[in-house]
């Protein structure tokens, strides 16, 4: 009798401690999945914030410069300036999503282009004086961009310790507004006629840019200089103003319909930029 009571408290105590075992085990792995979703969820990411500025050689065959000529003869004291440089302020945004892929978000004021002249200057197509006239480009835009580093990607901690090299390219949306002076003769497409009330002329293009660059650390601030060699290219190729009657009034640089000012700013581009890693 004592043989079978010892029997059955040895079973019972075994099947008790196979159950404590197993309830543990399960209650680990619950633990560990549980800590595991949290590390996940809770993974490092890498973003960066920059400051930008480029310097953009707009390609020197283009409408602007022709009609910069042929309205520079019409200033018999004065001459219209070609456009050559366009200098660029920018602020950018960006996200290291994969160790070595980055995607960014830039936003870009284009300083402004064209010529103011102080003055009273004779004007050959209404035989007469006018005061101060201008010719002023205004551009904005925003643009978003995917990066490769081929060469020492940045750290999820934040940290770049030494040159890092990366390609990429980004597209983005462009608005250009241009003033000219009031007198000047412009073309209405549907009258072939000119009108002297100008307005400001418009359009919108998108803009494409392929690019090589680098980042280098310069333990300040753990701040980054960047520096890219890129192509831009962007045209507006719709530039006008319409009237009150919705007809198309377009700038020209000989005054046929055939020589409309399309404004080309396709060139190639430097672009230092100073950024800072977060890692969070």
């Amino acid at each position: 009798m004592r043989l079978k009571s010892m029997i059955t408290l040895v079973g019972v105590f075994i099947l008790l401690s196979t159950s404590i075992s197993m309830a543990q085990s399960n209650e680990d792995k619950v633990v560990n999945r549980y800590l595991k979703k949290m590390e996940k969820k809770h993974a490092q990411k890498l973003t960066w914030i920059s400051g930008t500025f480029s310097f953009n050689r707009i390609n020197r065959h283009n409408n602007y410069n022709d009609f910069a000529n042929y309205e520079s003869n019409n200033f018999p004291s004065a001459s219209i300036s070609w456009l050559n440089d366009a200098k660029i302020f920018g602020l950018e945004l960006g996200i290291v999503f994969n160790n070595r892929f980055a995607w960014s978000l830039n936003g870009e004021y284009w300083l402004k282009l064209g010529q103011d002249l102080s003055g009273s200057y004779y004007y050959n197509p209404i035989a007469a004086s006018i005061e101060n006239p201008k010719s002023d480009i205004n551009v904005f835009g925003f643009s978003t961009g995917l990066q490769y580093y081929f060469y020492n990607h940045p750290k999820k901690t934040g940290e770049l310790n030494k040159l890092a090299l990366r390609f990429g390219g980004s597209v983005g949306f462009y608005q250009v507004n241009w003033n000219l002076w009031s007198q000047y003769a412009n073309l209405n497409l549907a009258t072939n006629t000119s009108t002297g009330n100008n307005t400001t002329f418009k359009d919108n293009a998108p803009g494409f840019t392929v690019n090589i660059g680098s980042d280098y650390p310069i333990k300040l601030y753990k701040l980054v200089l960047g520096f890219d060699i890129s192509y831009l290219y962007l045209n507006f190729n719709n530039v006008a103003w319409y009237n009150s009657l919705q007809q198309e009034v377009v700038a020209t640089y000989n005054g046929t319909p055939d020589s409309r000012v399309d404004l080309n700013f396709s060139g190639v581009t430097a672009k230092m930029e100073l950024k800072r890693f977060f890692s969070w």
